[in-house]
Parts: structure tokens; C-alpha cells; sequence
């Protein structure tokens, strides 16, 4: 009744919501896009030219025994292809990696996820990981970058600023670590270079890329625990010590997937089996662990 007896106010208020439901919808859109492109602001702005982003980490391979499997990408897996395997990167990044022991390089094209074990960085294809020393040692130490989506694949040169992007790594003392280095870098100080000569153990010289000698990593030891607080691993260290005062037991302070860690390190061996057998002697003491190479930088 009211509407009939008011027509006017009826169609002012209709006029009035249609003229103000058009600007609102627009205000709208404008704040969401405002909210997405804030929000994704790391998925819209590419990465910018005069910086490199490197990671540095333990690097292993896969063989024969995967050939022709299919991969993440849906692509087979060629292991005469200079394809790798890494848990994030887009599909068709391509990586130069370099071997810290060697100084030896290839680019390579991301094509599967992984490596999921032994907190590696990288899985590298067998023609791939042969002259970085790979398929002697299992596993070595390589310093990876992001490269042009243009660059050949195959063997490389060592990038001559290897030393500099070595001494860039903003956490040396971690297991692995991605890092983004300003281009173009400074050359190498002396003392970055006897840092890298020192790992690479050639006395005051670089990597030569021409080097064919591999020095694989042959010391085992036994991580009896990963612990967040490290007065965890202090007990535990205290706990060993107290079962076995002749055992070394070291506490190491890792950044893991953006967490600080503390493991706690028995032992320090040669062999596998020497570590092994410790392994089975803690367990016996209701202490679990597992056997780990030395971490090589």
C-alpha cells in the first residue's frame, strides 16, 4: 500500500540504485585488483636483469636404471639429455652448475621435481653429472645459477666470478642456501679465492676448467638428532658423552628450510661401515640416528 501511495519515492529510490550499483562495481574491481597485484607481486615482477639468483648445495645423479621413465614435466627421462630434476623451479629453467671440487660446469634444463632425500638440491642427468664428478662420488658440492633460457645446453665455461658467487652465500655454515647476487660483481678479493683454492685444496690458485682429477668426500659420520631448541641438543650430546666419553659428539647450527636446527654429530669415519656400526651401537642405547657424509661447502 505504501508503494502505490508513494510512486514517486519508489522510482527516485530505484533510479538512485541504478546510477550508484555501476561506480560501486567498479570501486570494487579496483580494490581487488589493487589486493591481487599486491599480493602476487613476486609472480608479476619478473626477476630483474642485473641480479642472479644461485643456490649452493649437494648435487646428485640418476642413471641408466630411470631411462625413459616419464618425468613431472610429462617429458621421458634421456639420460644422454642435459636435463636435471629440482623441487621448485619452472620447467624449462635452465641452471649452470658448477662443481666446487672440479670447477667444472654444465647447463642444464629443469625437467622433473626433486631430489626429495639427503637435503640435495639437485638431481642431474648421468651425461650431466659425468664431468662434475658425480658418477665417481655419488654426490658432490656444486654452486647452481639461473641462466638465459638461450644458453646452450651441455659442458660450459667456468663462470670466472665463481669465487665471488662462493663467497656471496650469505649462510657458508648451512647445508644448502639460495641467495641472489648483484650483477655485475666486484672481482674476487684474495681472500675469497684461498677460501675456494683452500676447498678445492690447490694452494693459491682458482679452479682450472681443464682439471680432470676428483676428489670424492670419504668421511661418515652419525646424526643422533635434528633439534628447533638447543638445549635438546645439548641433552642429548650430554646423554652420548655420558654412555661413551672416547666418542666425539659435535652440536652443528644449520639453517634448514628457514629454521634454524640443531644436530647433534657423533663420530667422524673413513669408512660407511665404521659409521654404520656406530649407528647400530647407539641404538642399542635407545639413541636412533642415521649415517650422513661430511657436509662439503
Amino acid at each position: 500500500m505504501i508503494l502505490f501511495a508513494r510512486p514517486a519515492s519508489v522510482l527516485s529510490f530505484l533510479l538512485l540504485l541504478l546510477l550508484s550499483v555501476p561506480g560501486l562495481a567498479k570501486v570494487k574491481r579496483a580494490k581487488y585488483v589493487y589486493r591481487m597485484s599486491h599480493h602476487c607481486k613476486h609472480v608479476l615482477e619478473p626477476r630483474t636483469a642485473n641480479s642472479t639468483t644461485v643456490m649452493r648445495g649437494r648435487a646428485s645423479w640418476y642413471g641408466s636404471y630411470f631411462q625413459g621413465m616419464r618425468t613431472a614435466s610429462d617429458e621421458r627421462y634421456n639420460r644422454f639429455a642435459y636435463t636435471c630434476a629440482h623441487k621448485t623451479l619452472p620447467f624449462g629453467t635452465r641452471l649452470r652448475v658448477t662443481s666446487v671440487k672440479n670447477g667444472k660446469s654444465v647447463i642444464v634444463r629443469v625437467t622433473d621435481r626433486g631430489p626429495f632425500r639427503h637435503q640435495r638440491i639437485i638431481d642431474l642427468s648421468e651425461i650431466a653429472a659425468r664431468p662434475l664428478g658425480l658418477i665417481e662420488c655419488g654426490a658432490a658440492t656444486v654452486i647452481a645459477e639461473v641462466v638465459d633460457n638461450d644458453a646452450p645446453l651441455g659442458p660450459a665455461t667456468t663462470p670466472e666470478n665463481l669465487a665471488k658467487l662462493y663467497a656471496a652465500d650469505p649462510h657458508p655454515d648451512a647445508a644448502y642456501t639460495t641467495y641472489d647476487v648483484a650483477e655485475p660483481l666486484l672481482p674476487a678479493t684474495l681472500a675469497q679465492i684461498a677460501a675456494l683454492a683452500a676447498l678445492l685444496r690447490v694452494e693459491g690458485t682458482t679452479p682450472e676448467p681443464t682439471a680432470t682429477s676428483v676428489t670424492c668426500p670419504t668421511n661418515f659420520l652419525v646424526q643422533a638428532g635434528s633439534f628447533t631448541e638447543v638445549a635438546n641438543a645439548q641433552a642429548m650430546q650430554a646423554k652420548i658423552q655420558a654412555l661413551d666419553p672416547s666418542l666425539s659428539v659435535e652440536i652443528s647450527d644449520d639453517l634448514l628450510d628457514g629454521r634454524q636446527r640443531a644436530r647433534v654429530l657423533v663420530g667422524t669415519y673413513g669408512e660407511r661401515p665404521q659409521a654404520e656400526a656406530l649407528r647400530r651401537r647407539l641404538l642399542l642405547w635407545g639413541i636412533g640416528g642415521l649415517v650422513r657424509e661430511v657436509a662439503l661447502r
